[in-house]
């Protein structure tokens, strides 16, 4: 299988980026092909300008968004690790779906006014870190929320069926074993999904 794993998060040493090593080697080593496009690294621009816009709806693809819209076309399965800030997405990466996830790429309205999903056929799956304790989230709703926005609100909305959904919390109040366990956990759901 092809695979398209996207990072947000600024620090190239930080959890996601381990988290990110640790999911690729899996796949790797299991034989499958895998695209990393780490947002930061690559300067990705965020912002939807009122010329991008336009543009979008014009059917002129800026170069970087046709870029991005490529990798995931060639892609059988996307998967983002990032962190929960404020909870939600960075900004960086909510500005990649505005971006690259437009209209007539990812969805459109067809004739009978209902929204077409465009990129069926291909699995998401995203790994979540946050500073919040797990059960804290899980008890006042907040991991529900947060798959209901993203599994939900941007992958189902636009075709791609949700294979998995990892919350790792308390990240960075816990130890070296901890995170070990959480690297372990995502190796093996590699196994267990691809």
């Amino acid at each position: 299988m092809k695979h398209l794993v996207v990072i947000a998060h600024p620090n190239s040493e930080s959890f996601n980026h381990a988290i990110a090593k640790r999911f690729t080697s899996a796949l790797q080593e299991k034989g499958h092909e895998v695209t990393i496009r780490d947002l930061y690294g690559i300067g990705f621009e965020a912002v939807l300008s009122m010329k991008d816009f336009g543009a979008l709806r014009a059917g002129d693809i800026p170069s970087d968004v046709r870029a991005e819209q490529q990798l995931i076309t060639n892609a059988d399965v996307l998967t983002w690790i990032y962190p929960i800030w404020w909870t939600g997405l960075p900004a960086i990466l909510k500005g990649y779906v505005d971006r690259v996830f437009a209209y007539g790429y990812a969805y459109e309205y067809g004739d009978d006014g209902n929204i077409e999903k465009l990129l069926t056929g291909k699995k998401g799956f995203i790994i979540n870190t946050h500073g919040t304790p797990t059960d804290i989230y899980e008890s006042i709703g907040m991991l529900g929320a947060l798959q209901k926005t993203s599994d939900t609100g941007i992958f189902e909305f636009c075709g791609i069926e949700t294979a998995g959904h990892l919350f790792f919390g308390g990240v960075p109040q816990v130890d070296d074993a901890a995170r070990e366990a959480m690297l372990k956990r995502v190796e093996d759901e590699v196994g267990r999904l691809f």
